[in-house]
């Protein structure tokens, strides 16, 4: 029977969790009648996780798919094979790692058989160390006021969309660029489905501060001009004052009010002007960057392997 809905579950460094991971999809499986695909993304994961799913999901009750990128290339590129792969009217994404109830899976598939279009999971709360929730809450928090003013205050990790979002979202084929702000992008109306994040049960997170700190940046140049506007600004501003400030000088040193000017207040403005250029040429070479790499038209991902099994229909 062809599946109508299909959940992606990106997998890196997670083999830990995969045994209770499988349970938990027959059970959502067994929940929405054996209408449900899985889609296991391994996404150049170092660990076991490839092995195990191939010696499990031949067991597995629900159908199922396995796709083996060729190397790592992000959770996010991940997720797009996955969409891409799916073969239901409705694709829901999972964490691998299970902060996120199962519940949220079915409410989420609930919102989308309503007529909805696109569902996101937003955090009513969290379980996450204080230092971790802080860098959480600052993260968002230059996210909605920098790129995505409609962002929920906690941000969006899971998210679900009918077959209409989803094309709509692989369309978008752009290297460097955030998945979650491209879901807002797109412009169907969202439906958003509060849950409490649950406690990490083995390891650590892979979302590091260095890579939060490259997703707000991946996400500001490629869905806002507010860095160029902003140098733009101090351009026009220090050009403005150098205008003021040399005309003052000039006047002056016509009426002899101060000395030749020094050393000190030459290399000062050589500095800052030096500055002002490096800042400006760093913020255009990222968008430079980002479009040379989009005229490349390379995949974001590579399948190295895709395997499908059937559903035994049974646990």
């Amino acid at each position: 029977m062809q599946p109508t809905r299909s959940l992606i579950v990106p997998v890196y460094r997670n083999e830990a969790f995969l045994p209770e991971v499988l349970r938990i999809v027959q059970e959502i499986g067994v929940s929405l009648d054996g209408t449900l695909e899985a889609v296991f993304v391994i996404d150049g994961s170092p660990d076991g996780s490839e092995r195990w799913l191939l010696e499990h999901l031949p067991h597995c009750a629900v159908p199922a798919q396995l796709i083996v990128l060729s190397r790592n290339f992000g959770s996010f590129t991940a997720i797009r094979a996955g969409l891409a792969a799916a073969r239901g009217e409705h694709a829901a994404v999972m964490a691998a790692d299970l902060q996120e109830p199962p519940s949220l899976i079915l409410d989420f598939f609930r919102v989308l058989a309503e007529g909805h279009d696109v569902a996101i999971g937003t955090r009513a709360s969290r379980e996450d160390p204080w230092a971790g929730q802080i860098s959480s809450q600052l993260f968002w928090r230059a996210f909605r006021a920098l790129v995505q003013p409609e962002m929920p205050r906690n941000g969006v990790d899971m998210f679900a969309v009918s077959r209409a979002a989803r094309d709509a979202l692989l369309q978008l084929n752009e290297a460097h660029s955030s998945l979650v702000a491209q879901l807002f992008w797109i412009g169907f109306p969202r439906v958003e489905v509060p849950y409490q994040r649950l406690p990490r049960q083995h390891g650590l997170s892979g979302w590091t501060f260095r890579r939060k700190v490259q997703y707000l940046l991946d996400s500001i140049f490629s869905f806002t001009d507010i860095p160029i506007r902003l140098v733009t600004a101090i351009g026009f501003i220090g050009t403005v004052t150098f205008l003021v400030v040399g005309i003052a000088l000039v006047v002056a040193r016509f009426l002899q009010v101060v000395p030749v000017p020094g050393y000190t207040a030459i290399m000062v403005t050589i500095l800052f002007s030096a500055s002002l250029v490096l800042l400006a040429l760093g913020i255009v070479g990222n968008y430079v960057w980002r479009a040379y790499e989009n005229t490349k038209q390379r995949p974001l991902a590579i399948v190295q392997a895709r395997t499908t099994f059937p559903g035994s229909g049974h646990g």
